[in-house]
């Protein structure tokens, strides 16, 4: 099993608030879990939380771009996870408000069925 790097500890203690958050390894990144609810990345020590429909015009005005990764062809593929603003990152009541929106995000996400296991 890999081990967690100091900034996903530190992330994941400052979440704690938030419930029980939980980090899985994933494609040289981390993926951050409230429950079973994915709703955060963490790439290259930024913390990235999931939007949607309802929060992600909040993340545009603060002039914030998506999560961009490179596919094996090197074509850019953004998701709609947003790094928190600059001013969130000190401040521990507007960076658990930030992050609560991708908790809240996930919440929202339709559940994908699990196939059954043969």
């Amino acid at each position: 099993m890999a081990r967690r790097n100091e900034y996903v500890d530190w992330l994941c203690e400052r979440l704690a608030p938030l419930g029980s958050i939980r980090a899985r390894r994933m494609f040289g990144a981390w993926g951050l879990y409230s429950g079973e609810f994915f709703f955060a990345i963490v790439s290259d020590d930024v913390f990235y939380v999931k939007a949607d429909a309802v929060s992600e015009a909040d993340f545009l005005r603060e002039g914030l771009t998506p999560f961009t990764y490179a596919m094996k062809d090197g074509t850019p593929q953004s998701l709609r996870y947003y790094p928190l603003p600059e001013s969130a990152i000190d401040d521990d009541g507007e960076f658990l408000r930030w992050a609560r929106k991708g908790v809240e995000a996930a919440l929202r996400a339709p559940r994908k069925l699990r196939r059954p296991e043969a």
